[in-house]
């Protein structure tokens, strides 16, 4: 029969390791009370009731900045990390402790949207870390004031209240805001404040910042802005030329917005308004002074009074200079003279006239010089269609290429003449309205017609169309023949074609200057000159005699039929 073996004192105690392991490994990774049984150093001895204890520094039992307040004796909660570590001891921690309760706590506060207690304890990259009783959070830079804050250092430290903006447990973070609870405090105040506060109050306030479209008020508590247009009827290029920081100002409640909480702010509103019989006080056609406040591309601005400005138009700063920027007229800060030409009191608006308030060039030159009156001036620029003369008063006429020269084409006479050369010419024309002058070159020429006091021209004797006159040759030229109807009648001028029927009888240099022979007025130009044709008198005698005495068709000749024709007025 075998023997039974009994069990040795080496087997009970791994029976009893191992029961006692086992249960011990169910404290791990928990939260459990535990007593403290001594203090050495630095560190505090704890009994959580486990085969061997542990030890926690006391930094861990303290809040940021202040010392541990522990004693032998005194119960604490602390987190199992680990039953047994290789010395036989177990590992406690004070913090993990605090941080599960802490997150337990939190995420109870985040859920209802409520704040938390923590203390700002250190800096890093892009914010703060905020202690929330055993929990550490991320405060963000732009979350730790309503406005940038230089020095955090009295905030450091220092129990106040947070907003938890984000939250992961899994991950360990926590984001909060104090900027948030200093809005939502701000926004309780501005409530409040606003309650006491009604559009048309006037009230003391003291500036407290300046920008360049105004200037924010202080009204005790609550900011409203003061914009640069409400703060004088007068123009103001900047808030700083009417007020600066740390002023006390009297200003009127324009308006308030209790949706966005805003209060507009004006200052010009305690003031008499200028404008306030503004029609009376500025007749139109009036002239008055004023002062050049402000330039710009479409005209310039020009302070009547106080409060009251006017503007003039650039097409109404000068009679004579044209698309030309109104800096190149006036300058700021100038004293000018204007016409009133315009009032609307309901727009605030007022149209002024520099040009009105001085004398009409046009009228002016149109005095000094009457239609047939001779001129001299410079040619300021040539076109395709004539010359621009510039003639006294800074006026420009113009030379139509038609009225540059007889007996040549406009685009010859063009050609004549360049810019900067000196000239003379005859008023044929002014429209003071259009502001134009029609000037001739052609009408000083020896035996041109005058120019009558009506602007037209007068031929010097009763010529008609188709009527057969005697010319004398007064000059030849390469393009024809000018000549004179008399001793003392028109001149005019035959085309080289005209001259003849044939291509014989069309050479200009067969005549010389003084030859007489006739030719019929073919019709008149634009300044009453005539023309004649040789070519169109032998055309309407040949038909004259061909009506007269017989067609070709009877049998006769045309020669039979010319001669006889010109026996008959030979006879005749």
């Amino acid at each position: 029969m075998a023997s039974t073996a009994h069990p040795t004192r080496d087997d009970f105690a791994a029976l009893l390791n191992e029961t006692l392991g086992g249960a011990d490994t169910q404290f791990e990774g928990r939260v459990v009370k535990g007593t403290i049984t001594a203090i050495e150093n630095d560190l505090a001895v704890i009994d959580v009731g486990l085969k061997s204890e542990g030890r926690v520094p006391l930094r861990e039992f303290a809040a940021p900045g202040q010392k541990a307040d522990l004693k032998v004796g005194d119960e604490v909660e602390v987190f199992v990390d680990r039953v047994e570590n290789a010395m036989g001891e177990a590992m406690l921690s004070r913090d993990r402790a605090r941080r599960e309760a802490a997150w337990d706590r939190l995420e109870g506060e985040f859920a209802k949207e409520g704040r938390v207690d923590g203390v700002i304890f250190g800096r890093v990259k892009g914010g703060f870390t905020v202690d929330l009783g055993g929990a550490v959070a991320f405060l963000p830079g732009s979350q730790v004031d309503i406005r940038p804050v230089r020095d955090v250092q009295p905030l450091m430290d220092l129990p106040q209240p947070f907003q938890i903006l984000k939250m992961d447990r899994r991950r360990g973070n926590i984001v909060v805001s104090r900027r948030a609870i200093l809005e939502e405090t701000r926004a309780e105040q501005r409530s409040g404040l606003i309650q006491n506060l009604a559009e048309g109050q006037i009230i003391d306030g003291v500036v407290k910042n300046i920008t360049d479209y105004g200037a924010f008020v202080d009204l005790g508590g609550i900011d409203g802005l003061l914009h640069v247009t409400d703060m004088s009827y007068k123009r103001v290029n900047h808030p700083s030329e009417v007020i600066a920081i740390g002023d006390t100002v009297r200003v009127q409640i324009v308006r308030i917005n209790k949706d966005t909480q805003r209060i507009s702010l004006g200052m010009k509103q305690l003031e008499s308004d200028p404008w306030e019989g503004a029609m009376a006080k500025y007749p139109i056609g009036a002239k008055i002074s004023g002062r050049v406040t402000n330039i710009t591309e479409y005209g310039a601005f020009v302070e009547l009074e106080p409060g009251i400005e006017g503007l003039v138009h650039v097409s109404e700063m000068s009679w004579t200079k044209k698309n030309v920027h109104p800096g190149k007229i006036v300058s700021t800060s100038q004293e000018v003279e204007v016409s009133i030409i315009e009032v609307d009191s309901d727009k605030r608006r007022i149209s002024l006239g520099l040009k009105q308030a001085q004398s009409n060039p046009w009228e002016a030159f149109a005095e000094a010089h009457p239609v047939g009156s001779t001129v001299e001036g410079e040619v300021k620029n040539a076109t395709e269609f004539g010359l621009f003369i510039g003639l006294p008063g800074d006026v420009d006429g113009m030379v139509h290429m038609s009225d540059i020269a007889w007996g040549i084409t406009g685009e010859e006479a063009l050609a004549l003449h360049r810019k900067g050369e000196p000239v003379q010419a005859v008023v044929l024309d002014v429209d003071v309205e259009k502001e134009r002058i029609s000037l001739g070159m052609k009408q000083l020429e020896k035996g041109a017609p005058a120019v009558a006091a009506s602007g037209g021209t007068s031929s010097g004797s009763a010529l008609k169309k188709n009527e057969v006159v005697t010319v004398t040759v007064l000059e030849v030229r390469d393009g024809g023949l000018e000549v004179q109807v008399g001793e003392d009648g028109a001149t005019g001028f035959i085309k080289r074609s005209d001259l003849g029927r044939d291509r014989d009888e069309q050479r200009p240099e067969r005549f010389q200057v003084g030859q007489k022979f006739d030719a019929m007025v073919t019709g008149f130009d634009r300044s009453k000159k005539p023309t004649f044709s040789v070519k169109a008198m032998q055309i309407a005698e040949e038909k004259q005699a061909v009506e007269q005495y017989g067609s070709s068709d009877s049998g006769a000749s045309l020669g039979d039929i010319l001669g006889e024709a010109l026996k008959a007025k030979r006879e005749g």
